[in-house]
């Protein structure tokens, strides 16, 4: 097994903006952050992440318990903010809602806000989900008066960069994370 190493990028946007979440599509709901819908986020963040390139990058993420305690992990920490933290629900039949997206939000500094983790399931891309995501969050930083949000992406995650510089992030630094795999240099 050797080491393989993953460009990332970090990007930066202002959040004077007036961020506004948009209707989401039909059958698809907004649910702001609640501690009893924690195997929610790590369902929605499991099946999201599930055999994509940023689960090679962190490995926890190809595994359902890894994301229950990854969702563990941020939810406890001290700049948690539930403000900036969302589930996208699919409800549009008899049952239970089914969890299609998350995003999580962290208070790193007095002014910088840090979008943790976007992720939306296979079966509810191209439908606005991430887009949505990622705004709900900038506008939570916002209300709680943050000034900046800032977020990390694998570069070779090209949907991801394209929307985050459609929000207006910018880059500012590329790094570049080490982790044990038999893949090739991404």
């Amino acid at each position: 097994m050797g080491v393989t190493y993953y460009k990332r990028y970090r990007m930066e946007a202002d959040l004077r903006r007036d961020w506004r979440r948009p209707t989401l599509p039909h059958g698809y709901r907004y649910a702001p952050w609640s501690a009893d819908q924690l195997l929610e986020h790590a369902e929605a963040k499991f099946h999201a992440f599930q055999g994509e390139i940023d689960a090679g990058v962190f490995p926890c993420l190809s595994d359902e318990d890894g994301c229950l305690r990854l969702m563990e992990e941020i939810a406890s920490k001290p700049g948690f903010l539930p403000e900036a933290t969302w589930l996208v629900e699919f409800h549009d039949a008899p049952g239970p809602p089914e969890p299609v997206g998350t995003i999580q939000g962290i208070r790193i500094t007095p002014r910088y806000g840090s979008i943790q983790n976007v992720g939306v399931t296979p079966w509810a891309r191209s439908r606005g989900i991430g887009r949505a995501l990622v705004i709900a969050a900038l506008e939570g930083f916002r209300d709680v008066g943050l000034q900046r949000a800032t977020l990390d992406v694998t570069a070779t995650n090209a949907p991801a960069v394209q929307m985050y510089l459609s929000l207006g992030f910018q880059r500012v630094s590329t790094s570049y994370r080490a982790t044990s795999s038999s893949l090739e240099f991404a």
